[in-house]
């Protein structure tokens, strides 16, 4: 047995912070299931520019390396962002599980290539609780080796 699974969370950082509250409290609750490897991205202090002091290559290394390294990748795609984008496309073609959690909200709808794509589970959620049980049915379907 390897151990808990390594979870790679991917939100908005550069494309807007207005979740990062949210981010924060799904990250706790993934905890539960294993390790996360991005907790910065529910940090407080992020700004809407992105993380302060690394160069964007820098950024890109470290990223890139986690996402070699994690065994699922569980994306909040609320709010449209670039890079969670490519960060998906890259577990996709890793071949590794991939969670789109996205919040009903009257204004805004998902994004077509990420809520059509059958190599994705995609799950919709309207508050917190919500996202508590998808996360807990994702992490006990039996797709994520050392999971629940």
């Amino acid at each position: 047995m390897k151990g808990p699974p390594k979870i790679y969370f991917s939100g908005s950082i550069r494309g807007g912070r207005e979740d990062q509250e949210l981010y924060g409290a799904l990250i706790r609750l993934l905890r539960k299931h294993g390790e996360v490897l991005t907790e910065h991205v529910g940090a407080a202090g992020r700004a809407g520019t992105g993380e302060s002091g690394a160069p964007d290559d820098e950024i890109y290394a470290r990223d890139m390396e986690w996402l070699g390294a994690a065994d699922v990748l569980v994306a909040e795609v609320t709010t449209p962002s670039l890079g969670v984008g490519y960060e998906i496309a890259r577990m996709e073609r890793l071949g590794r599980p991939v969670l789109c959690l996205y919040r009903e909200l009257p204004y805004r709808k998902p994004s077509a290539m990420i809520a059509g794509n059958p190599n994705l589970v995609f799950r919709r959620y309207v508050d917190r609780d919500d996202l508590r049980v998808r996360l807990d049915e994702f992490f006990s379907s039996g797709m994520i080796p050392g999971a629940d």
